[in-house]
């Protein structure tokens, strides 16, 4: 009697030691957990993410494809030699040249330097179809980087190198004889860098992430001509028959190009125009931020 009794209380004891001995092994592993919660748990940078290292990193490999970059900066340069450069003597206004009108060859030395920044610009779009190609735009996707951080970070990048080709198309212009006051050469250099770069880059992001890198550089190329057409980038608007203003009134290149040249033409800013590049800069941008986000949603 006694020794079941000895065996049944200490079967009890250990019974009751039991769970004890099973919670303290527990509880090690659920610190753990806890510590590889907190552990995944990643913080939002400040600003999204946006700083200086990445956009050099990014302006770093925007500026390792020279050959892109030559043909960019050469081309615009070459056109306003060819078409600009013989109308040199030739007034833009009924101001005269030798009463400091502007002349022919100064408004199409600002179109070609518009058109080299929306060359520039676009061809980012190309590059982001290479990095969706190889996966890199997946991997930023799982960093704590906003979207929208990203395309201001290329845009920025893109719009600099509009910057070298607004640059050497007008330097080309000063050595070859175009005379402007310096307020021309400011006003229609900044809209021509500032808006058509930012707007071109945009629209070159967008075709990136929104088709096969194989096939961005082509679309946006020709996108780049057609529209410059269709807007009245290489010649006035006012002379294109009434059908072709109304279209051209609704394109991207239009409002751009008309701020741009307004200090040569004297023309007073429309309102319009300004509607006109900031409704299609929004467009997309907008539509680079959601065609990013669908690019990497199965991240």
């Amino acid at each position: 009697m006694t020794a079941a009794t000895t065996t049944t209380g200490g079967s009890g004891s250990g019974s009751a030691s039991a769970p004890a001995q099973a919670g303290t092994a527990s509880a090690p592993a659920q610190a753990a957990t806890a510590s590889d919660r907190v552990a995944l748990d990643r913080r939002v940078p400040p600003f999204g993410g946006f700083n200086l290292t990445y956009l050099r990193i990014e302006l770093k490999r925007k500026l390792r494809n020279r050959r892109t970059l030559v043909f960019t900066i050469a081309f615009p340069i070459v056109m306003f030699v060819i078409i600009g450069l013989p109308l040199r003597d030739e007034p833009l206004t009924a101001t005269p040249l030798d009463q400091g009108g502007p002349s022919v060859a100064a408004y199409i030395m600002v179109s070609m330097a518009m058109y080299g920044a929306m060359m520039s610009a676009t061809q980012t779009g190309a590059a982001v179809g290479v990095e969706r190609a190889q996966g890199w735009s997946r991997q930023l996707r799982l960093t704590p980087i906003n979207p929208l951080v990203n395309v201001v970070i290329k845009m920025i990048a893109g719009m600099l190198l509009g910057l070298f080709a607004v640059v050497a198309t007008f330097a080309a212009g000063a050595i070859s004889g175009i005379q402007l006051e310096p307020w021309q050469w400011i006003t229609t250099g900044l809209v021509a860098w500032v808006l058509a770069a930012a707007v071109f880059t945009a629209l070159g992001l967008m075709v990136g992430y929104l088709v096969p890198g194989e096939n961005a550089a082509q679309i946006t190329s020709l996108a780049i001509v057609l529209l410059a057409f269709l807007g009245g980038l290489f010649y006035p608007v006012s002379s294109m028959p009434d059908f072709m203003q109304t279209i051209a009134s609704f394109t991207p290149v239009y409002g751009i190009s008309q701020i741009a040249r307004a200090p040569l033409t004297g023309e007073s800013v429309d309102l319009l125009w300004v509607v006109n590049a900031l409704v299609w800069l929004a467009i997309f941008v907008g539509g680079t931020a959601w065609a990013f986000r669908r690019d990497t949603k199965r991240v």
